[in-house]
């Protein structure tokens, strides 16, 4: 826990620097601006879609059609299943662009001054960064349409898309983190020691995604703070196996 509360500080610190707070916004912003269009021309259709899928359970159009309360109530939770939706998938495509191309140009700032004295093995290339981002979002995505009905269940609406957007995070930040510095065996090796970590992480920043305007910055606070806690956790254990560290001023 100490690890994961050290990491989302030095991440913190790491936002007063000017080269690293424009990577914290603009990927945020896309996402949000691609949605709200998509939403604003799409919402009635998928509204009238998932009402017709419902007209096929029978039990439950008997109900709606006689009860106006009825109907009136899973309109409503329609609506709010939609929104709950639409959160996750502007996080995720935020995230896929942190991923992508803004966390490669933090990394870069951040590892240069607060990990100057790791070598760089060059594990990951960015060929591969975009092919995990795209892979890890194609996942989180056919998750989330499968586990739609589950939604509808009072609280799982809220804890189904936590848990994957959590595992989005650890899948999606792990290898952007490390591709400059680990060698292929450390790529894999770090994540595994250190998995119970990068969950509670990821599960702290999927939090975020749920709290008005952080959610917007969510995606790139989250990926770095996957840069500290694994590059410590490279630096510890290069140290404890016995690696010299480059001297900072080499």
């Amino acid at each position: 826990m100490s690890a994961v509360i050290q990491a989302l500080a030095r991440a913190f610190r790491s936002l007063t620097r000017g080269d690293v707070i424009w990577h914290l916004i603009w990927p945020g912003l896309a996402s949000l601006a691609l949605w709200a269009v998509l939403a604003t021309v799409f919402w009635g259709s998928l509204v009238a879609g998932v009402m017709g899928w419902l007209d096929d359970w029978q039990w439950l159009a008997s109900w709606m059609s006689d009860s106006e309360l009825g109907a009136g109530f899973v309109m409503v939770l329609v609506h709010i299943v939609i929104g709950l939706l639409v959160l996750p998938l502007i996080y995720v495509t935020a995230a896929l662009i942190v991923a992508a191309v803004s966390l490669p140009m933090m990394l870069e700032k951040v590892a240069a001054t607060d990990y100057a004295a790791i070598e760089r093995r060059a594990g990951g290339t960015q060929v591969g960064s975009v092919t995990n981002a795209l892979s890890a979002g194609a996942l989180f995505v056919v998750a989330m349409l499968l586990s739609l009905p589950l939604w509808l269940v009072p609280g799982l609406g809220i804890v189904i898309p936590l848990l994957l957007t959590a595992w989005l995070n650890r899948q999606a930040f792990r290898y952007d983190a490390l591709m400059m510095h680990a060698d292929r065996d450390e790529m894999k090796l770090i994540p595994e020691k250190n998995a119970s970590g990068l969950m509670m992480l990821g599960v702290g920043c999927a939090a975020l995604g749920y709290v008005p305007i952080l959610n917007l910055f969510a995606p790139a606070f989250c990926g770095l703070a996957f840069v500290h806690y694994l590059l410590e956790a490279l630096q510890q254990h290069r140290q404890a196996s016995g690696w010299v560290v480059l001297d900072k001023a080499s």
